[in-house]
C-alpha cells in the first residue's frame, strides 16, 4: 500500500502537468469540469480529486487504446454561465474526448447547449430532478424515483410524517423535485396546507426564521418532516440553526438529498445524530469492493478524506466509458455512445450498475442515519432501481419515455407515438 500511495500521489501531480510533457497525439484528454472555488467547492473539489485518482489508476493499467489519459482540469468557480464557457474551452481549445463534471442542475443546463452543439459527451454524477434526456449526457446520479420518491415513502411509511417542509436552494433541481414531490404527496392524501415550501439563495446563512416556520408547522401536534434540497455551504448554517433551536431528529427528522460524508466533514455532527440522507451509496456500505475503494482513496488523499455518492457515480461512469471506448476501439463520441447501452460495472454497494437506453443507471436506493463520527448507518436499502428520465407524477411527463438505443429519442410520447422535440421545462 505504501508503494500504491506514493505512486498515486505522485501521479496526481503528473496528471495536471501532463500536457506540458506529452505531445497531443500521445494522450487521450479527459475534461474535468468541477467548481474548485465558490459556494459549491465544498462538494465539487472532491470530485475533481476522484477523477484524477481514477485517471491515474487507468494509466497504471496501461491507459486506454494504447495511450495515456491526460486530465484537463478547469474551474468554473460556482459561476453557472462560466460552466458553459469552460465546457466550450474543453471541447474546442483542449479538444477533450469526454467531460466528467457539474454538480448543480443549473450548471448542467448551462453546459447542455454547448455539448449538444459540439457533440461532446458529459458524464453527470449527481442526483437531479430528471425531466431531461440529452443524447450527449449520461446521468450517473439518481433520478427522483431513485432518491426523492423512496425517501418520501420512508417518511410516510416508517416515520409517520404527516406534514412536510420542502426546503431547497433556489434553482431548477429543488424547484422541479419539489413540484414532483408536491404532486406525489397530494396523491397520497397530504393536504395543501400540510406542505410548506421554501427556497433560499446559494450561500444562504440566516436560517432562524425558516426553522421557526418549520417548528410552527407542527403546532397542532402533527408529525413534521423536512425534505432538504439545500445545496452547498448553505447546509452548514441550516444544520447549525437546527441544533441551536434544540431540534432533534426525534422532533423533526430531516432527510437530505445533497448532504453526504463530504459536507458533514465540516460540521459538528453531535447534534445531528438521527437525521437522514438518501443516496445510492454511503462510505459505510458493507462490501469488499467498497472497502478496497475507501482504502485506496484514503491512502492516496489522506486518512481524513471521506468518500461519497457522487464519487461512486464518477467511479461507475468513468469505468463504463473506458470499457465502451475499448469495445468501440475509439473515443469518438458516437462510437462510444453506441457501446454504452447495456454496459455493466460493479457498484460499490456489492451490486451491479447497468446503463439503460435512457442514459440512466439502475441503482439501489439507500437511506442513511447520521452518526456522531459523520458517517451514515444504512437503515434501508433496495435492490437496483432503474432510473426514470421522466417522472410519472407530472402529467406532461408521465406520457414520455427516453430511449436513445432503439427509438433514438429522448422524449418519445407514448400516446401520440411521436418524438417530442421540445418541452417547457426541458
Amino acid at each position: 500500500m505504501t508503494f500504491l500511495k506514493s505512486t498515486l500521489a505522485g501521479s496526481l501531480v503528473f496528471a495536471s502537468l501532463a500536457g506540458a510533457a506529452m505531445a497531443e497525439d500521445d494522450t487521450i484528454k479527459v475534461g474535468v469540469l468541477h467548481s474548485l472555488s465558490g459556494t459549491m467547492a465544498i462538494s465539487e473539489t472532491t470530485l475533481k480529486d476522484t477523477m484524477l485518482m481514477l485517471i491515474d489508476q487507468q494509466n497504471a493499467k496501461g491507459g486506454l487504446l494504447g495511450k495515456q489519459l491526460e486530465a484537463v482540469v478547469v474551474d468554473p468557480a460556482s459561476d453557472w454561465p462560466l460552466f458553459a464557457e469552460k465546457a466550450r474551452e474543453l471541447l474546442t481549445v483542449h479538444e477533450v474526448d469526454v467531460i466528467f463534471g457539474n454538480w448543480t442542475s443549473v450548471s448542467r443546463k448551462s453546459v447542455l447547449p454547448v455539448i449538444e452543439e459540439l457533440n461532446g459527451l458529459l458524464f453527470y454524477p449527481v442526483q437531479y430532478e430528471g425531466e431531461e434526456s440529452s443524447k450527449n449526457v449520461f446521468y450517473t446520479g439518481a433520478a427522483p424515483n431513485q432518491q426523492a420518491i423512496p425517501a418520501t415513502d420512508y417518511f410516510l411509511d416508517e416515520l409517520g410524517v404527516e406534514k412536510f417542509a420542502l426546503l431547497g436552494t433556489d434553482y431548477v433541481y429543488p424547484r422541479t423535485t419539489n413540484n414532483i414531490l408536491e404532486s406525489y404527496l397530494k396523491g397520497k392524501g397530504i393536504a395543501d396546507e400540510d406542505i410548506f415550501v421554501n427556497y433560499t439563495p446559494f450561500g444562504h446563512s440566516d436560517w432562524s426564521k425558516i426553522v421557526a416556520d418549520v417548528v410552527a408547522l407542527g403546532a397542532d401536534g402533527k408529525k413534521v418532516g423536512v425534505i432538504s434540497t439545500i445545496n452547498g455551504d448553505a447546509n452548514i448554517g441550516f444544520y447549525k440553526e437546527l441544533a441551536a433551536a434544540g431540534i432533534s431528529a426525534d422532533d423533526i427528522p430531516v432527510v437530505a438529498f445533497s448532504v453526504g460524508e463530504e459536507e458533514l466533514a465540516g460540521l459538528d455532527t453531535s447534534n445531528l445524530v438521527g437525521h437522514l440522507a438518501a443516496w445510492n451509496y454511503f462510505q459505510s456500505a458493507d462490501a469488499d469492493v467498497n472497502a478496497e475503494f475507501v482504502e485506496t482513496w484514503k491512502a492516496t488523499m489522506g486518512e481524513e478524506r471521506v468518500t461519497n455518492d457522487p464519487m461512486e457515480a464518477h467511479y461507475i461512469g468513468f469505468n463504463m466509458w473506458v470499457n465502451a471506448a475499448t469495445e468501440a476501439g475509439s473515443t469518438e463520441v458516437d462510437a462510444v455512445r453506441a457501446e454504452m447501452y447495456g454496459q455493466e460495472y460493479p457498484n460499490l454497494t456489492g451490486g451491479t450498475a447497468v446503463m439503460l437506453p435512457n442514459h440512466h443507471l439502475a441503482k439501489p436506493v439507500l437511506i442513511g442515519e447520521i452518526q456522531e463520527d459523520g458517517q451514515f448507518d444504512i437503515i434501508s436499502q433496495t435492490a437496483e432501481v432503474p432510473g426514470d428520465a421522466w417522472t410519472d407524477y407530472l402529467p406532461e411527463s408521465a406520457v414520455l419515455v427516453s430511449d436513445w438505443k432503439d427509438l433514438d429519442c429522448g422524449m418519445y410520447n407514448t400516446e401520440t407515438k411521436t418524438c417530442v422535440q421540445t418541452l417547457s421545462n426541458y
